[in-house]
């Protein structure tokens, strides 16, 4: 988990993004440990700039989905490979893994309608943080920075949509975000299926509290697939 942790910041690194640096990953005394740098955060938010270093992130694309190693997502494993197909690897490797292991624990999600929502959607395969909520970013001095990645190429509206769910953003990060790469007019319809994902992890991780959550999104994605014949 440590080396997919430091892997990841590397990756964010590469593309231009702020991250801790990792001066060590392996295990002393038998314990498995990370050693980055210690970071001075609690300087005020910029929230525009925030915006700005995640689209220029976004704009670092691969030729396919995915990563070339499976990594993690909080304390979850996240399936990577690669896909030439977006809504293939979303299903795939995303949904299916998460709500295999919700039947797994007795709770039982029939996923089979959704699969038509991703089908005419084209996205680039952009290099994603992952698990980008308000935990896993700052601000220091020198501005914004990211950390805690569960990084792979994939649609930037994944990204986005995570924003939306656990505490949005400011109204200030999406104006700045829309002004450096506007999202097309189909995002508000795929936000939900992306962030059934992190919904089903936290189920998973976390037990039933997220149940209702996981369940009416699933609902409500259903009756959108019906109604647009997907």
């Amino acid at each position: 988990m440590f080396r997919a942790e430091a892997e990841g910041l590397a990756a964010l690194a590469a593309a231009g993004v702020p991250v801790p640096r990792v001066y060590a990953v392996g295990v002393d005394a038998g314990e498995a440990r990370i050693e980055m740098q210690r970071l001075a955060l609690g300087a005020r938010a910029d929230w525009p700039a925030l915006a700005r270093r995640i689209a220029a992130l976004h704009r670092n694309t691969a030729p396919q989905f995915g990563w070339h190693a499976d990594n993690w997502i909080g304390l979850a494993p996240q399936l990577n490979g690669w896909q030439t197909d977006w809504s293939a690897f979303w299903f795939e490797k995303r949904l299916a893994p998460q709500a295999a292991r919700a039947r797994a624990a007795g709770f039982e999600f029939d996923l089979a309608a959704l699969r038509g929502l991703l089908a005419a959607h084209r996205p680039p395969a952009s290099l994603l943080h992952g698990d980008l909520w308000q935990g896993n970013i700052g601000f220091t001095p020198a501005g914004p920075v990211l950390f805690d990645p569960a990084v792979y190429y994939g649609d930037r509206e994944a990204d986005l949509a995570m924003t939306e769910l656990f505490g949005r953003f400011p109204r200030a990060f999406y104006a700045a975000y829309d002004a450096a790469w506007p999202l097309d007019s189909g995002y508000a319809q795929r936000r939900d299926l992306y962030n059934l994902y992190h919904v089903l992890n936290h189920l998973n991780l976390f037990g039933a509290g997220y149940l209702r959550q996981a369940q009416t999104l699933v609902a409500q994605l259903t009756v959108r697939a019906r109604e647009a014949g997907t």
